[in-house]
């Protein structure tokens, strides 16, 4: 790649960099309130969001039409085989809201990165992975506190049956492991996907302009190779839109079975 960069002088291949991440702000700069594409997108997609759940909320029938059949699906799956699975019908019905509207929120920013004039997932700059995992974390420490109290935290420290002495390994164990590394490996998770997904997709359809408007205009037959990488760009959209599912339903899935773990009688 080296090579046509010198070929080509400034119409070499430039591949993407984390700066993509970081873009000028459009509205309010130099203010509180500055605003630059990816939180215009956070914003954007979270009204759409909200007019389309009012929408789809708001005539329900007995006998559904196909639009209800769709939205019932998709509001369904998550209710059923993520919330009910993991912590039951009573407590489900608790936390329903909040887990329901993680799920939907963190899809709708994951797919932005597939849409075209978005471009980029709202998920891929750490603030609103952050925002959630928070949210995630003080929804599992209040289960556990509603529940047993402030005894919850001695019994996820000092879980029962485990010899005194052994506490001194136990109890920083599971002080990382349940109050750090659980909203810290959300936040990674979710972010890293995102980030990885977007350099993909990015360095694939670079390369394709590249090979197609700046090596073969040129009548290099080497840019025929833009095929090909219009190709693997072509596979990984549709694998980023798995992805944004899979991690929609993962993040959504681990807080959970967050919240289940502190309700459990057994830490």
């Amino acid at each position: 790649m080296a090579q046509f960069d010198d070929d080509h002088g400034s119409g070499g291949f430039h591949g993407p960099s984390l700066n993509e991440f970081f873009p000028p702000a459009i509205l309010f700069e130099g203010t509180p309130f500055e605003l630059n594409r990816i939180m215009l997108i956070r914003i954007v997609v979270t009204i759409l969001l909200i007019v389309w759940l009012l929408l789809a909320t708001r005539k329900m029938k007995v006998v559904p039409g196909r639009g209800q059949v769709i939205n019932e699906f998709a509001l369904g799956f998550v209710r059923n085989n993520i919330v009910i699975e993991s912590l039951g019908e009573k407590d489900g019905k608790r936390f329903m809201a909040p887990l329901m509207a993680m799920f939907i929120l963190i899809l709708g920013l994951n797919l932005t990165g597939i849409i075209p004039f978005f471009n980029i997932a709202g998920t891929s700059v750490i603030g609103t992975a952050l925002v959630l995992a928070v949210v995630s974390y003080v929804m599992f420490i209040y289960a556990g506190i509603k529940k047993f109290g402030f005894r919850y935290f001695k019994n996820s420290l000092f879980p029962a049956g485990v010899p005194w002495y052994l506490y001194f390994i136990v109890a920083p164990i599971e002080l990382i492991s349940t109050f750090i590394l659980r909203p810290v490996t959300l936040v990674l998770r979710l972010l890293m996907n995102m980030v990885a997904g977007h350099l993909l997709l990015v360095l694939c359809f670079s390369a394709t302009h590249f090979f197609f408007f700046t090596v073969l205009a040129d009548g290099n037959f080497l840019g025929l190779l833009g095929l090909g990488t219009f190709a693997f760009g072509a596979a990984f959209t549709v694998f980023e839109i798995l992805v944004a599912v899979l991690q929609a339903y993962v993040f959504t899935f681990l807080a959970a079975v967050y919240i289940q773990l502190s309700l459990s009688e057994e830490h």
